[in-house]
């Protein structure tokens, strides 16, 4: 019957100070890899070596920048070509740099790459029960976007660019003053006819 008790207090103990504690090593975290460079210095820097009407697809292969390597590359036809750069009657082959007017002209010569590669850490922080029940939740989103564009005509490097977000910071706060009941309102909520 002590030995009971004792038990008991213990795991009370273990509750209070992990209530106290706030526990948020038992919070979820996610982490998504969608690129093979490590950095997004190393992404920008890989692009920037591709030297138009120099660089061509062994080049590009010794960058690991291919379709079916890289993650999240997709193959760009002539018409997305067109439909990306030339998207309207505002622009005139002056407004647009000689690569692309050179892979438009090109035709079914022309072809691109879209690489979009990341690396983002979600991690929530906070209290564990509140999170739980949903009181609050809080999530920390740090890493890295970057996306680059390369058009080539028969296998040449004939522009490319790149941009994106070199540092990733976003907190995202969710709270709800009901708790584990704020969405139960509308789904218990009936309409006469």
């Amino acid at each position: 019957m002590r030995r009971l008790r004792h038990t008991r207090v213990f795991f009370a103990l273990a509750i209070l100070v992990t209530g106290i504690t706030g526990c948020s090593s038992l919070l979820p975290n996610s982490h998504s890899e969608a690129s093979s460079f490590k950095t997004f210095e190393e992404a920008r820097a890989a692009i920037e070596s591709l030297i138009p009407m120099q660089s061509n697809q062994d080049t590009l292969t010794a960058l690991g920048i291919e379709a079916g390597k890289q993650p999240n590359t997709t193959l760009l036809t002539h018409a997305d070509v067109v439909r990306r750069f030339v998207p309207g009657s505002v622009l005139t082959k002056q407004d647009l740099n000689a690569g692309i007017v050179a892979c438009i002209e090109a035709k079914d010569s022309c072809r691109g790459l879209e690489v979009l590669a990341s690396r983002i850490d979600k991690v929530r922080s906070g209290n564990f029960f509140a999170d739980f029940l949903n009181f609050s939740r809080r999530t920390d989103t740090t890493g890295w976007r970057f996306n680059a564009v390369i058009l080539l005509v028969d296998n040449v490097v004939v522009y490319r660019t790149w941009g994106g977000q070199p540092a990733v910071n976003e907190t995202e706060v969710h709270k709800n003053p009901l708790g584990p009941l704020q969405d139960v309102g509308p789904s218990t909520v009936t309409t006469a006819r």
